[in-house]
């Protein structure tokens, strides 16, 4: 594949071409001028000689991924490509969810942004400290952006960040005053002028700033919430995405009402999680069926709630080591797991530590008031991933709790044992693909209220930001189980999200519509391989999930990617509900 020409004047050749608005594949080139479609069919290359040529022979030429919920507005500053979900095939990117974003922010507030992400969104410090903050406003933000993205970024405004500017730290402390509440106002509106893709917010239990106190919006009223929603949607599309206070456990009679007045002071879409499969982890959701009344209420109402469905399992490797950031709401095993090597072995010995350690994991805090209540792996879905010894391969494979019930110990005590007798170089791994959980995804993926993700790109680098979801969703939902056919999977990953959230340029492969393609091997595809690395600014260490099968990914017409390898060409575009 030749990747010389970034003018936007492309021909994909002799692919089978599934457009994203579910009609059926066909053999086709696709022809791309000034980065927009021109046509879809036979490419007359006479009178196109200027034009680059991709040979897509034996590939699937598919519009390029809309991922509706990231975390890349802080990374994007010094990563154009959004690393690493370019590399699965995505193209456009919102973030600024769960109400941080990375503007405004005024200079003085500068650190306590950087310790809120590093606390909520788990992005290590030094990352934080590479941002380079040549803005204070939204506007500023998205401006500062241009020619300096490798994908296409939307961005929601974030509450709390709203807060901080016009409350500065009384934001963190009280609910705001009726002139407050007006200035926030204004400054929601200022973004959405200056090309901000919606509002979002979350009253989450979940969100702690740098200081382990709640976020600022988690401060704010309902009504608060609802003016600010009004100043969103006076503008021409958009969305806002919310994140209810009990959004983990199971979304109340109260917040389900709330999200419907949301939606409907705002008049947008205001899009969810919470819902979905009958369990997150061990944190029951309400049932499908209730989900399912609460949407279709909405839905009458003529309000609609989406909302995001988790459906590629998380899949994370984890040692028993200081890199391990999956028990943050055990306290006992945040402070062993940060022990330097000699210690943590002298603390699993430690009868009393161990008595402590036991059955901690099982009794995670479920206290807001206390921290985080994120629950942690669970013993049937941690499995046994690589040993170090031998005499322990036969243990390969094996969950914990399978363990723990064949040799009538705890399993703490089987994960622990284990990884002290081979000096902490054991590796487990953590899949939440229970059958339970996989039945319940893929009912539930098929309500048309449920937008297929969900990645966090550019968050929870210590735990994986799933960053490998559309990858992992062709292969397991569509290829491989037929949950969905290509043309119909397809569609939910590309025209069903950039529809949502207003993005009505983005999403199809349709004359007209901006040259954003995805490229892959059916056969191949799949999400690959893990590994962690310390390519961040300062050393920070990230997880990066490499795809297999994944042959180019071009953006506006210009190839971003190609065979895994970045061309060097940044020709992403800020982009909001108000382009066309």
């Amino acid at each position: 594949m030749s990747t010389a020409s970034p003018t936007g004047d492309l021909i994909i050749a002799g692919g089978t071409v599934v457009d994203g608005t579910g009609l059926p594949r066909r053999r086709a080139d696709v022809v791309i001028e000034a980065g927009r479609v021109a046509s879809v069919g036979r490419a007359d290359r006479a009178t196109r000689r200027d034009a680059e040529v991709i040979d897509a022979d034996g590939l699937i030429v598919a519009p390029g991924v809309v991922d509706v919920h990231t975390h890349y507005d802080p990374q994007l500053t010094f990563d154009p490509l959004a690393s690493m979900s370019i590399y699965h095939g995505v193209t456009t990117v919102l973030a600024g969810n769960c109400g941080f974003s990375v503007a405004p922010t005024r200079p003085a507030d500068r650190q306590f942004l950087r310790e809120l992400f590093a606390k909520v969104e788990q992005m290590e410090p030094t990352a934080m400290d590479a941002v380079e903050f040549d803005f204070e406003t939204m506007p500023e933000y998205l401006g500062a952006r241009s020619g300096k993205l490798g994908l296409n970024l939307a961005c929601y405004i974030g509450h709390s960040n709203v807060r901080r500017w016009v409350m500065g730290p009384a934001g963190s402390e009280r609910e705001a005053t009726a002139d407050e509440i007006a200035e926030m106002q204004q400054v929601v509106r200022d973004a959405m002028a200056g090309g901000a893709a919606g509002l979002s917010s979350s009253h989450a239990p979940t969100h702690l700033d740098g200081a382990g106190q709640p976020v600022p919006s988690r401060f704010s009223s309902r009504d608060e919430l609802l003016a600010l929603g009004e100043a969103a949607g006076g503008f021409d599309g958009g969305s806002i995405t919310y994140l209810p206070a009990s959004a983990v456990g199971g979304i109340d009679d109260v917040d389900e009402a709330y999200c419907i007045e949301l939606a409907d002071r705002s008049g947008l879409p205001v899009i969810i999680q919470g819902l979905g499969g009958r369990n997150k982890t061990d944190a029951p959701t309400a049932t499908w069926e209730r989900a399912q009344a609460f949407l279709d209420r909405a839905g009458t109402n003529g309000t609609p709630i989406y909302n995001i469905l988790i459906a590629r399992p998380p899949d994370r490797p984890l040692t028993i080591g200081p890199e391990n950031q999956l028990y943050l709401s055990v306290p006992s095993w945040v402070e062993m797991l940060a022990l330097n090597h000699a210690d943590r072995a002298a603390a699993l010995a430690n009868p009393e530590r161990r008595d402590e350690l036991r059955h901690a994991v099982e009794n995670y805090n479920r206290d807001p008031a206390l921290g985080t209540t994120t629950p942690p792996p669970l013993w049937e879905t941690v499995y046994v991933q690589h040993v170090r010894d031998d005499a322990n391969r036969h243990l390969l494979g094996r969950s914990l709790a399978d363990l723990a019930t064949e040799t009538g110990d705890a399993p703490a005590d089987v994960m622990l044992d284990l990884a002290l007798s081979e000096d902490f170089e054991t590796g487990f791994r953590w899949n939440w693909e229970t059958a339970e959980w996989a039945g319940a995804v893929a009912e539930a993926q098929l309500d048309d209220r449920m937008i297929i993700g969900t990645s966090d790109g550019g968050a929870h680098l210590a735990r994986d930001d799933a960053a490998d979801w559309s990858s992992w969703f062709l292969r397991n939902w569509v290829l491989d189980r037929g949950v969905w056919s290509l043309e119909a999977g397809i569609r939910q990953i590309t025209q069903v999200p950039a529809s949502i959230v207003g993005l009505n340029n983005r999403g199809t492969l349709v004359p007209g519509q901006c040259g954003d393609a995805f490229l892959f091997d059916p056969d191949r595809i799949d999400a690959g391989r893990k590994e962690f690395v310390r390519d961040l600014p300062g050393g920070a260490g990230r997880f990066k999930a490499w795809p297999e099968g994944v042959e180019a990914t071009i953006v506006n017409g210009v190839p971003a990617v190609v065979g895994g390898v970045p061309t060097g060409h940044l020709a992403g575009q800020v982009t909001s509900p108000r382009d066309h």
